[in-house]
């Protein structure tokens, strides 16, 4: 008992102290109860920090869906016309001035990747392996968190070593070349990889799937060299390298789930098909970015049927500042299971019992209703096995090979006893990255993927139509870098075409 106290005691003094020292925090003097001197000593330390890291994860959850989702075809307005300042995603009308999404928290969370990398080493564990597995989710993080960011502004500040006080040398750098990123992520994941080893927790069940794992780091792999083989010229090698890691995924305890809408269910929270999710629970946080995605109970509308009525109730601390739009709803072929578990449709009925569309809801992240209250408390999955197949299914496809196995993996689950209708049958490249792409779509939408997919097979401008009529200002591609952080970085340069 004594000793889980001390871990929670020492996970609180490593979140306070990764987030005193991340980067924008320039006059803050360190507390000696949180220096290294005095904390990063024993084996439970490390395990806390760890666990601060983790819940450095938790906090990237807004930032993750603004980068990943909300600049797609699937998120738009909702019923009520009220975005809270989502409109300028969806309509990718971005300024420095009035971006919300900021590198900062990710940095944070790179800050106790460094901390626990440049510590461990110095500690004493009962068992190497053990150290090494603690090393290996320090390395995989950081290689996944400078991943989402090279993504989405290009060059970047690169820290490998910690900020553990207010040297101008240390806080303020210039920007790498997206080159240098990759190669830092690139290593990172290989280190990951070898460190996780055979270590009994590396496996996804045995990991709980809340905590990386080696599986997981494998489909991280496979999704960097996808990205470096099309964006970055990578070619056949990245293609290959990508195929190779994603065939590492599959294990026992590891594979789809029958029920589409089951993926996402509160009370299924560690089913077979998840590789890695940022972990929720009440009380700990009850709230991620899915909250935004559901209707506020003042815009529910009285002319509604009573299973909707019953389903949308209670509203909890739904925001409703973006919900799937239209051109998503009727993406979706009648058959398909997939539909009924990512949205809602919303309709409202005149006297006469015509109804009309109203909105939807997303589904994906509806969390727990208890006790009269809804928390949004669902799973942010970052890696689910579906996700290996279809990343497959495009690593084939770009090295001429038949993608139809893995499509068609995901297809029988989505069309179910329908399948016979919707088998895939191997095209031209052209024709099945246009299958593969759609697959993506239906698969995925509300989990972060969709803006980096359309970039990555190079649609943004094509697919998107508040984007359709901007073609060749591939600038937009990019997130500009803030007002309020170019401030507080002088050494950083604003992102090309943003910087008039």
């Amino acid at each position: 008992m004594k000793n889980r106290i001390r871990i929670i005691r020492n996970a609180i003094i490593a979140v306070l102290f990764t987030s005193l020292v991340s980067c924008d925090v320039l006059d803050v003097e360190l507390p000696s109860v949180i220096s290294g001197n005095s904390f990063w000593k024993t084996e439970e330390d490390i395990k806390a920090a760890i666990q601060g890291m983790y819940t450095h994860l938790r906090e990237v959850d807004e930032e993750l869906f603004l980068l990943g989702e909300s600049r797609a075809e699937t998120t738009g307005l909702n019923a009520a016309g009220s975005a809270g300042g989502y409109d300028i995603y969806f309509n990718n009308t971005l300024t420095s001035a009035t971006v919300g999404a900021e590198w900062k928290t990710f940095y944070s969370l790179i800050n106790s990747c460094n901390l626990i990398i440049k510590y461990a080493e110095g500690v004493n564990f009962n068992s190497q392996a053990d150290k090494n597995y603690y090393l290996a989710q320090a390395y995989v993080m950081r290689a996944w968190a400078y991943y989402v960011m090279v993504r989405s502004w290009g060059d970047l500040i690169i820290r490998t070593e910690p900020v553990e006080g207010t040297d101008p040398k240390v806080l303020y750098k210039e920007r790498s070349s997206v080159a240098e990123v990759f190669t830092l992520i690139k290593s990172d994941i290989d280190k990951s990889i070898e460190l996780f080893a055979d270590h009994p927790n590396s496996g996804a069940p045995a990991s709980g799937r809340i905590y990386w794992n080696k599986p997981a780091a494998n489909a991280l792999k496979g999704d960097v060299y996808l990205w470096t083989g099309k964006r970055l010229n990578g070619g056949e090698k990245d293609f290959t390298i990508a195929l190779n890691a994603l065939k590492e995924v599959k294990q026992p305890g590891v594979d789809l789930i029958a029920d589409f809408g089951k993926i996402f269910d509160v009370s299924n929270k560690f089913n077979s098909e998840l590789l890695f999710c940022a972990h929720y629970q009440k009380d700990e946080r009850n709230h991620n970015f899915y909250w935004h995605t559901w209707i506020i109970q003042a815009g529910v509308p009285g002319n509604i049927d009573d299973e909707t009525r019953n389903m949308l109730f209670p509203t909890g601390g739904g925001q409703a500042l973006t919900c799937p739009t239209k051109l998503l709803v009727d993406s979706y072929d009648p058959d398909d299971t997939r539909k009924a578990g990512t949205l809602y449709e919303i309709y409202t009925y005149d006297e006469a019992g015509n109804r009309e569309y109203y909105q939807s809801v997303c589904m994906k992240g509806k969390g727990l209703v208890e006790n009269g209250h809804r928390y949004f408390m669902s799973h942010v999955i970052l890696y689910r096995y579906a996700d290996v197949l279809l990343m497959m299914a495009e690593a084939k496809n770009a090295l001429d090979m038949d993608p139809s196995d893995e499509i068609n993996q995901i297809r029988k689950r989505a069309y179910g006893e329908n399948f016979d209708k919707h088998v895939f049958v191997n095209g031209s490249k052209e024709y099945n990255d246009e299958v593969i792409l759609k697959e993506r779509l239906l698969e995925f939408a509300f989990e972060c993927k969709r803006w980096w997919d359309l970039l990555r097979f190079d649609k943004a401008f094509d697919l998107v139509p508040s984007l359709q009529n901007k073609k060749g200002k591939d600038y937009l591609k990019l997130f500009p870098i803030s007002d309020n952080l170019m401030s507080k970085e002088p050494m950083v340069k604003q992102n090309p075409g943003y910087d008039n």
